[in-house]
């Protein structure tokens, strides 16, 4: 298992077609215009422009203090760790930059084995500024991005962004082919004027007894075996799933507990059982739910989904359209085929009673 996914990074070299500016609340896109600048590559060098001057004036960027360059995919401690580390660089005045990329590079180069997003774009520009990042810029990765040299990348990445110091973990890789890594990072920063600072990676204890380093991959794994509290661990917080409420069979309904039925888009999700959780409804209450992901044996349905039974709440959770946030807190039990559907109702009800049961009351109210 890779435990550090910045070493993807490594894959992201060449011409950038979008980054965006989160805190700043602009789009930059890039001009038809091309900058000659033979000083720093022989190929030409995109010049930014801001959408909202409609294409006809140039921006000059914001000058930041310190940048941590990676996927973030998660954003789980590890990456947490590179934000604090660059905030104490970046002091109190000064501004600390997430650049991240979109889409994963394996999607370009090897499609078939790019792994699955833990999380949306929007959701992850979101935790990163959560967790300390004074704003966010995204480089949409195209084919031309990955003809790029390691240093041809970071001089037109310092020509855009004039940061003074750059932080990042042991692994990290940049660059065509992956030919840069940290040490490659330090020389180009003594040509060039910045510093760089390294972190270590984040150990994890989980709840097997074993110990891991915080990793996108491990996200990933644990997520795909149902662990959803060794996830929390991993990413510092509980795993939360949003997505808008669809229009489903309705057959929760027409047996007395109605689901919400949630579309989650292009994303991985837990393994395939029961979940204790906590649902956050439109209004922003939070009720305890219990979570049920995978299939519909007992009634021969094989499509996969998310559906949520709402406790201790009257009005209805179908609502087509409603946003729902789903925290997972805990594995309560796998997929089963049910003889019929008063079984089944039988062991709903078991499972509404373990929610309540694994989930205090205050917990669902902090």
């Amino acid at each position: 298992m890779n435990c550090c996914d910045n070493s993807l990074i490594s894959e992201l070299v060449g011409g950038v077609e979008v980054a965006t500016s989160i805190s700043e609340e602009r789009i930059w896109t890039l001009s038809p215009l091309w900058c000659r600048r033979s000083s720093v590559f022989a190929h030409n060098l995109p010049i930014f422009i801001s959408s909202l001057d409609a294409g006809s004036k140039l921006v000059t960027l914001l000058r930041l203090r310190c940048i941590t360059i990676g996927n973030f995919d998660g954003v789980h401690v590890g990456h947490q760790a590179l934000l604090e580390r660059a905030r104490v660089l970046a002091g109190s005045s000064g501004q600390v930059v997430a650049v991240t990329f979109d889409p994963h590079p394996a999607i370009l180069l090897k499609p078939e084995l790019a792994p699955p997003a833990v999380q949306t774009l929007q959701e992850r520009r979101e935790c990163l500024l959560k967790c300390g990042a004074d704003d966010v810029h995204v480089i949409n990765t195209t084919k031309e991005l990955l003809t790029m040299s390691a240093e041809q990348f970071m001089s037109w990445l310092r020509e855009q962004i004039a940061f003074e110091c750059i932080v990042e973990g042991p692994d990290f890789h940049f660059g065509k082919d992956r030919a840069g890594d940290i040490n490659t990072l330090r020389v180009i920063g003594l040509k060039n004027n910045f510093t760089v600072d390294q972190v270590e990676p984040v150990e994890v204890a989980l709840s097997d007894a074993s110990s891991a380093v915080a990793s996108s991959s491990l996200l990933r794994w644990l997520l795909q075996h149902g662990r959803v509290n060794d996830v929390a661990a991993v990413l510092g917080r509980a795993y939360q799933l949003t997505g808008v409420v669809q229009k489903g069979d309705q057959r929760g309904r027409t047996l007395g507990w109605p689901t919400a039925n949630i579309a989650t888009g292009a994303r991985l999700i837990p393994s395939d059982g029961i979940y204790a959780g906590i649902a956050t409804l439109p209004t922003g209450a939070r009720k305890r739910a219990a979570i049920s992901i995978g299939t519909k044996p007992t009634f021969g349905v094989h499509a996969r989904t998310v559906e949520a039974f709402v406790l201790d709440h009257k009005a209805p959770v179908d609502d087509y359209g409603w946003t729902l946030t789903l925290e997972f807190s805990r594995w309560l039990r796998g997929q089963t085929r049910f003889d019929g559907v008063q079984a089944l109702l039988e062991q709903m009800n078991i499972d509404a009673q373990r929610t309540r049961h694994e989930i205090a009351e205050e917990v669902v109210l902090t």
